[in-house]
């Protein structure tokens, strides 16, 4: 009788997550797991090494602004050449210049370039494999896009962004924890050599899924092809409003870039605090994905977008002026849970609306309206904090992310009634 219940449960389980059941799918979670938890540790040690180096606010929003401005300038070509190109190859290609950068990192860190450097060089170098890491930023994230739709039958879509996202925040949560005790236990040298293991490892992962066909057959104008993806995206108002409420949400609302302040001047913890503070938005956010595994999000999915960023920046807003290590906690927790729940309906979207010869080239626009403005927002967090103080910095964006939602909310009625049922059966048409 025993037996029967687990086997029911098991059934039940995969029923409600058909994903999990492809092979090439776990594959392909391996590498996205692996590649976010090298970055996130690698960008977390960055952080940490820089601030160590200058105890300079502003300095912080340099690493943020020298990833951002390669994202956003490569994003167009990468996505145009992405579409041309096979796309477990250009995975391949990016995993492999990524363990490139970290080599040149680690070599970095070591304190034989230190003495032959000196400080400024030291710097340079720094901003310069940042920006580095920012134009093969602008290839991976279409390629791992245009990977996913081909890996993942249309009918999936909604539970395999959940996971897809899940796997996502747990690389998140996981990289920087570990990069916090490699820093108090080992050293920022020990924490750059892991990452370079680390990507090296995803090659096995990477080259058990097989190649895929080229959806785009078409020979267009390579300016055609260029901007396609841009008018794609402006002229489908739910795509639109999506793309636009994330990206001036974690713009204004971002204060991960001032967690180093916070931790030595205001909070007073040492690095493994900093490490728990830096996972705990992707703690609360693995949380609500192990929800949403079970109680999928199917009815209302624009509604609950809303909700779910204002709640985001009102958790930012107490994390501002908090002074007590928990309660900091808590809230940016509490601000990964609600992200949570906007990074599923918007990937949805995104994957729902998006042509599948167009997949490089609408998620290059995915790159410079949403992942970017996670740098671009490290650097306004650096730049408001020098100019307003760390706590008004983090408030005035929280305050500012408020009125982006309301702007949004009465100007983009098509997201609001958006459904994911309704785009499921059009595709399956």
């Amino acid at each position: 009788m025993k037996q029967d219940d687990k086997d029911t449960t098991k059934t039940g389980f995969f029923e409600k997550n058909p994903a999990l059941k492809i092979r090439e799918f776990l594959s392909f979670l391996s590498v996205r797991f692996g590649l976010i938890f090298a970055l996130n540790m690698q960008i977390t040690i960055i952080f940490y090494w820089v601030y160590q180096l200058t105890e300079d606010k502003l300095a912080l929003g340099y690493v943020g602004l020298a990833e951002v401005i390669p994202a956003v300038g490569f994003s167009l070509f990468a996505g145009h050449y992405v579409d041309l190109v096979e796309k477990r190859k250009m995975v391949l290609i990016c995993v492999i210049t990524y363990v490139l950068l970290g080599l040149g990192l680690f070599a970095l860190t070591t304190p034989y370039a230190f003495e032959a450097l000196g400080l400024n060089n030291t710097l340079y170098l720094i901003y310069f494999f940042v920006f580095c890491g920012g134009i093969i930023r602008s290839f991976t994230g279409p390629s791992i896009f245009s990977l996913f739709g081909l890996v993942v039958p249309r009918k999936d879509y909604v539970n395999a962004t959940s996971w897809s996202s899940m796997i996502r925040q747990m690389g998140l949560v996981l990289g920087p924890v570990a990069a916090g005790i490699l820093i108090a236990f080992d050293g920022i040298e020990a924490g750059m050599l892991a990452v370079v293991v680390l990507e090296l490892l995803l090659l096995i992962p990477l080259l058990s899924i097989s190649v895929k066909p080229i959806l785009k057959k078409e020979k267009e104008p390579i300016l055609q092809s260029l901007t396609m993806g841009l008018r794609f995206v402006l002229k489908t108002p739910e795509l639109l409003g999506a793309q636009l409420l994330d990206m001036f949400s974690v713009l204004f609302g971002g204060a991960v870039a001032l967690l180093p302040v916070y931790q030595k001047e205001i909070l007073h913890v040492d690095e493994v605090g900093f490490g728990i503070l830096r996972a705990a938005p992707g703690i609360g956010a693995i949380v609500t994905m192990v929800i949403l595994a079970f109680i999928p999000l199917r009815t209302y999915p624009g509604r609950k977008l809303f909700i779910a960023v204002t709640g985001f920046a009102l958790s930012i807003i107490v994390f501002g002026i908090s002074t007590n290590f928990l309660l900091s906690f808590f809230m940016l927790l509490f601000s990964g849970m609600f992200d949570a729940i906007s990074v599923v309906i918007r990937g949805t979207i995104l994957q729902l609306v998006t042509p599948d010869h167009m997949r490089g080239r609408v998620a290059s626009v995915n790159t410079m309206f949403v992942s970017s403005s996670n740098e671009l927002g490290d650097f306004e967090s650096g730049v408001m904090a020098h100019w307003l103080g760390t706590v008004r910095a983090v408030v005035v964006g929280g305050c500012l992310t408020l009125g982006v939602v309301a702007i949004t909310f009465f100007t983009a009625p098509q997201l609001r009634r958006f459904g994911f049922d309704d785009h499921e059966d059009k595709k399956e048409d």
